[in-house]
Formats: C-alpha cells, sequence, structure tokens
C-alpha cells in the first residue's frame, strides 16, 4: 500500500504549488499492476476536475488508454505520430501499440444496467455494447477500450452464439500484424472505428477486403 501512496504524496504536493502545466514522468513505472490499479481512477479525477493540462510520460498502453485526450509518439526524440488518442491508437498502416495490447478507444455512455444478469448497455457512435457492471452510474460517460484480439468476423448477422455483441461495419483497411499468420482490419462502424485481428486463412476463406461489409463480434 505504501508504495502506492508515494506518487499519490508527490503529484498533490505538486498541485498545491498551483502550477500552470503538470508533468508526470511514469509516475507509476515502480507499482504493480493492483497498485495501478487502484491510483488510475484517482489520476483520471485528478484530470477530470482540476483542469491542469497534464503532460503524463508512459510506456502503458493502458495508461494512455485511459488518461490521455491527445497522444504524441516518440521515438529516438522524434515524433512520430500524434493527434487525437482515438486516431492515433486506431491506426494499422503505421500502429503505436502493437501484439495483444493493439486496440481501438470508444467513447459511450451507459444508458442501461441489466440487475438479473449483472451487465451494463454502453452505447457509442455507431453502436451499444453489453459489458460486465462495474458500478458506473446510468447517464455516465465511459471510455471503452476494445482489443483487436477480442473482434471476430462474420459475413451474416451472428445467431445463437455466445457472443452478445454484434454490430455492422465495413472493413475500411487490412494491414500485417506482428506475426506472419495474422492481419490487422480497421472496421468503421458507422462513425467510430474498431481494430480486429484475424489469421490470413481466415480473410482468404472469407473473401474479405476492404469496402467489404461485415460482422464485428466483441467479446
Amino acid at each position: 500500500r505504501a508504495g502506492g501512496e508515494r506518487p499519490r504524496v508527490a503529484i498533490a504536493r505538486a498541485v498545491a504549488t498551483e502550477p500552470k502545466l503538470l508533468l508526470l514522468d511514469g509516475p507509476m513505472a515502480s507499482l504493480d499492476l493492483a497498485r495501478r490499479q487502484d491510483i488510475l481512477p484517482w489520476l483520471e479525477r485528478l484530470r477530470d476536475e482540476l483542469q491542469i493540462p497534464m503532460l503524463y510520460v508512459t510506456h502503458s498502453s493502458d495508461e494512455l488508454a485511459r488518461l490521455a485526450n491527445h497522444l504524441v509518439v516518440l521515438e529516438r526524440g522524434r515524433v512520430t505520430a500524434a493527434g487525437p488518442v482515438q486516431d492515433v491508437l486506431a491506426a494499422i498502416d503505421s500502429p503505436v501499440v502493437v501484439g495483444e495490447d493493439a486496440g481501438a478507444l470508444l467513447q459511450g455512455m451507459v444508458i442501461e444496467r441489466d440487475a438479473q444478469w449483472h451487465l451494463t448497455h454502453v452505447h457509442f457512435d455507431g453502436g451499444a455494447l453489453w459489458l460486465r457492471d462495474s458500478g458506473v452510474a446510468l447517464g455516465q460517460s465511459v471510455r471503452l477500450r476494445v482489443l483487436a484480439r477480442d473482434v471476430s468476423i462474420t459475413l451474416e448477422e451472428p445467431r445463437q452464439t455466445s457472443i452478445q455483441n454484434h454490430l455492422p461495419c465495413t472493413i475500411e483497411s487490412i494491414a500485417p500484424a506482428v506475426h506472419a499468420s495474422q492481419l490487422l482490419l480497421r472496421l468503421r462502424c458507422g462513425p467510430s472505428i474498431l481494430l480486429a485481428r484475424i489469421t490470413r486463412r481466415a480473410q482468404d476463406t472469407l473473401g474479405l477486403y476492404p469496402g467489404r461489409e461485415v460482422w464485428a463480434q466483441v467479446k
């Protein structure tokens, strides 16, 4: 617990000086996952309530997905990508995040709670998703991170499947993934973007190409 309190105390001291800009250089780099999950909601409230510009330096895709609004990617001192965090993370021609953490961000709102099944229904521009109920209030704005590994493709509207979230989308572009057997698909679902990671074999079998209308299944 004490390890998680150190960054809070340091940040609180910095805020007390009423800075015009808050620089946070890897504040959670030395913490384990449990401590990070404890501090992230506190940093989100800090960002939203203080209205102080924050420059947050991190190597963690989870931290930037939760905290950043504008993302600047540096490699060997040079800017390789910059823009709204949703746009930068959804780029597949030169992806910022690769491997298991590749995914897209959606901005949504909680519109329904199903108490029987402990689920919440979150609406975003382009569709809606059923998610496990984490206690977020109805009407609250939320940020969703949908990993490419959790999105699969079908040519017809899914029926009799355990996957509850089905979204009509159009394939916008296709790019190689890290492993030679796999591809990344950039999907446009209304005005929103999702990423899907599939095998090259699946692309060939289904005849997938940019411009084709498909259904995305989101776990």
